[in-house]
């Protein structure tokens, strides 16, 4: 079996943002059960806020032709999102929805969604633990974007309370959760490989 190449996206360029923290723990999980991961900021791909006439004018920006390359050349997807009004980061549905916009000549729609896996997390100062954007979240991958989104989730309340000094969960079932949900990731990206 080949070894799945695993993206993960912080879903936040917050200066420490508790959802870098749990990609950042998450991108070590996945490496420990054998993935080959690429940890990205979204800070490295500025994109305006989306307009479909920018789209159709000028076509999509550089950086979301970037952003969907690197997720075809990646078997699965670790996305966190902090919670904003009940759903996901303005940053987060931003750049999906430009990455969805970037098109080949004869290439289906959302393209960069299909064909592989993902996992999705939030880290949120709230008792909630940002349940409500994962809602959302898996909304858009699944139904907007026809992706593939895994049953297992990771949902971190309390975050700025969650991690201890070496940035890991200090709650065991949180941290059994994370590993899980990592694991069961890396087992289905290898078979989309």
């Amino acid at each position: 079996m080949a070894v799945p190449k695993i993206l993960v996206i912080p879903g936040s360029l917050r200066t420490g943002s508790q959802n870098a923290r749990l990609a950042a723990l998450a991108a070590k999980e996945l490496a420990l059960a054998e993935a080959e991961v690429t940890r990205i900021s979204l800070e490295d791909y500025a994109l305006p806020l989306f307009d479909a006439d920018l789209v159709a004018g000028s076509g999509p920006p550089q950086a979301a032709a970037q952003l969907k390359r690197m997720l075809i050349a990646h078997q699965g997807v670790f996305i966190t999102s902090p919670e904003y009004s009940a759903s996901v980061s303005p940053l987060l549905k931003n750049t999906i929805d430009w990455i969805s916009r970037v098109r080949e000549p004869g290439e289906p729609a959302y393209a960069a969604f299909k064909g592989r896996v993902f996992a999705i997390g939030s880290a949120a100062s709230g008792s909630g633990g940002g349940i409500r954007s994962l809602m959302a979240l898996r909304q858009i991958l699944e139904l907007g974007c026809g992706a593939l989104v895994i049953p297992e989730q990771v949902s971190v309340p309390r975050a700025e309370q969650a991690f201890d000094d070496r940035d890991n969960l200090k709650d065991e079932a949180q941290a059994l959760a994370l590993k899980a949900a990592m694991r069961r990731l890396v087992e289905l990206a290898s078979v989309m490989g």
